[in-house]
């Protein structure tokens, strides 16, 4: 008997209408952000999905940049926190969106993932694909009942950077960047370009098509079959990117494939801070 596929990760912006409408609707998380500028809770505020709940990324889904990375985890407890005010419970649905690349959106689904919560998905396509939908936006900030999650962490797999490095010898590490980041020919953020020796390269950006929209479940088991995922599961697979962030919606992307795959959540802002960690150039793992 051939087992049922894992719960799609993601939900298409018909089908949330559909959820909206019905006993017992999700509750809505916007994570909309960018990349080294100020959060974007003023975008919230003149337009959201209603009743979302504004989280911010760098201060809530993020701890304080360091010795972990830019972007390394927060506290269990305080990311909990966060959640609860949120109006996140253990037993409710949730359902994330960004403004529509799916990184931020993708982060939070991993942190909920990672803490224990079972029924998160992300709105494949943002904020976009809402509005392309016809799906209505709110300016009024609506008030939410205190929820009652409380974070487990370990629900995903989650590397520090030995296991990273272990894990780009005995299985498949793929970096969630830019290519040319990755074969070290630009590195406009952290200290030293190149790649985890043995990593091979795999932009999530090519693991979405016209709209934002990820590809389809068989596309990518396709592209990450070709990189060399064995999509039996009969080898670990690990990602990392720069910090944490991109890196969180590659694992998104494999997990629609059917994929289950670890985060290296200090990524290549932990590891290229530390000098004696070994550093990969070119177009070849390495």
């Amino acid at each position: 008997m051939t087992a049922n596929p894992p719960p799609s990760p993601l939900l298409s912006a018909a089908d949330l209408k559909e959820e909206l409408a019905g006993p017992r609707p999700p509750v809505l998380l916007d994570v909309r952000w960018q990349l080294g500028g100020p959060n974007l809770r003023a975008e919230y505020g003149s337009a959201h999905l209603p009743d979302a709940v504004y989280v911010d990324l760098d201060a809530e889904l993020a701890g304080p940049a360091g010795s972990g990375g830019r972007h390394p985890l927060p506290d269990p407890e305080e990311f909990g926190a966060v959640m609860r005010r949120a109006g996140v419970s253990a037993d409710a649905p949730v359902v994330v969106y960004d403004g529509g690349q799916g990184w931020a959106a993708a982060r939070a689904w991993w942190l909920l993932r990672w803490t224990g919560h079972a029924r998160v998905r992300v709105l494949d396509g943002g904020l976009a694909a809402w509005t392309a939908a016809g799906g209505a936006l709110s300016a009024e900030v609506t008030p939410v009942s205190e929820g009652d999650f409380k974070p487990n962490p370990g629900g995903i797999g989650l590397l520090d950077a030995d296991a990273a490095a272990v894990l780009a010898r005995t299985g498949v590490l793929l970096d969630a960047r830019a290519g040319e980041r990755y074969r070290g020919e630009v590195e406009p953020i952290d200290p030293v370009g190149g790649h985890i020796p043995g990593a091979v390269s795999a932009p999530t950006t090519e693991n979405v098509g016209p709209g934002g929209l990820l590809l389809d479940g068989a596309a990518l088991r396709a592209r990450f079959e070709g990189l060399g995922v064995p999509v039996d599961g009969t080898a670990q697979v690990g990602v990392y990117c720069g910090s944490g962030v991109s890196g969180a919606h590659e694992v998104l992307a494999l997990a629609a494939a059917g994929i289950p795959a670890a985060l290296y959540a200090g990524s290549w802002s932990q590891w290229s801070a530390d000098g004696s960690r070994p550093v990969a150039v070119g177009e070849l793992p390495g």
